[in-house]
């Protein structure tokens, strides 16, 4: 055969061949941009789809797909944290209202008081209530700093028994004004850590307070020295029996702004929990809650220095 007859099918073949590549890669193409205006102007999970296996267009359909998925997910996360934003300020709406009504409704019987004994009354309610809405703005603006990422906690060497006893006697009043009989089972051991004297205190006062506002009956505390191979740590629980166990749900005490029972009315935001979680954390420690019949239980762990 001549030379030029095979050279000709030959490139007769290849174009043949350039052609249908280019068709497939158009329609291809047309079938994405179609595929991109549906997705544009629908809500749907659809993804591109590859109708001709090119390896260069099956490349660019995985990219686009990712992309997509990628902006799927920050919108979702965006939508997230404007109802968690929505959330947040009805709660503290409602947490900052409910005292300073009562206050306006109390000033009221105040400048209607005909004797000294109700003024005195009324101004000692309306100082309960001060002293409330107080708690609940130092709480929240506490609550704030730990969401800062560039708030640190410095970390000293700390006497985790010493600080539980301080923090557990002070509370002593409380217990007696409430008639709760606390249990408490502390170790004799020198209890020494890395954290923060401050930091560990308030998150201890805010598990105590927890455990006052909504146990019944009966608080008991422990602190004792557990040992786990080569390390030792230092424990403190509290644990109260609860009224109702079905309403709380372990998982998620921790949560900011949890109240076991939302139509509850208290002074509380929610965040006591919540707060002191991010203040064991943030100096080393370990906290877990578990519920167990009608027994709810905060536990507190931080590892031990060796005695030297």
């Amino acid at each position: 055969m001549n030379i030029w007859i095979i050279v000709s099918i030959a490139l007769g073949l290849t174009a043949a061949a350039g052609i249908a590549a280019a068709t497939a890669y158009f329609r291809q193409i047309r079938r994405i941009n179609s595929q991109l205006e549906f997705m544009n102007g629908h809500s749907t999970s659809m993804r591109i789809t590859e109708q001709v296996a090119l390896p260069e267009m099956g490349r660019l359909i995985d990219g686009i797909n990712a992309a997509v998925e990628k902006s799927r997910a920050t919108e979702k996360e965006t939508r997230e944290r404007e109802q968690e934003l929505k959330d947040t300020i009805a709660s503290l709406s409602h947490d900052i209202r409910t005292p300073l009504t009562s206050m306006d409704g109390y000033f009221q019987l105040l400048t209607e008081a005909e004797t000294e004994e109700e003024r005195l009354h009324y101004i000692a309610v309306i100082k309960l209530r001060l002293e409330s809405l107080n708690a609940i703005l130092e709480e929240l603006f506490m609550y704030a700093k730990l969401q800062s990422e560039s708030y640190e906690i410095p970390l000293e060497e700390t006497d985790f028994g010493r600080c539980v006893f301080d923090t557990v006697f002070s509370f002593y009043d409380e217990f007696q004004k409430r008639g709760i009989k606390a249990g408490v089972n502390f170790c004799d051991d020198r209890l020494v850590t890395s954290g923060n004297s401050e930091a560990l205190a308030r998150a201890l006062q805010n598990i105590i307070k927890n455990a006052l506002e909504h146990g019944k009956g009966r608080i008991s505390m422990t602190l004792k020295r557990e040992n786990d191979g080569e390390r030792s740590w230092g424990v403190f629980v509290c644990a109260n029996t609860v009224e109702v166990p079905e309403n709380i749900d372990a998982s998620r005490v921790f949560d900011r702004f949890y109240k076991a029972d939302s139509a509850r009315s208290t002074s509380s935001t929610g965040l006591g929990l919540s707060i002191a979680k991010d203040l064991v954390e943030k100096t080393g420690g370990r906290i877990s809650a578990a519920l167990q019949g009608g027994v709810f239980s905060i536990e507190i762990r931080y590892e031990l220095k060796l005695s030297r």
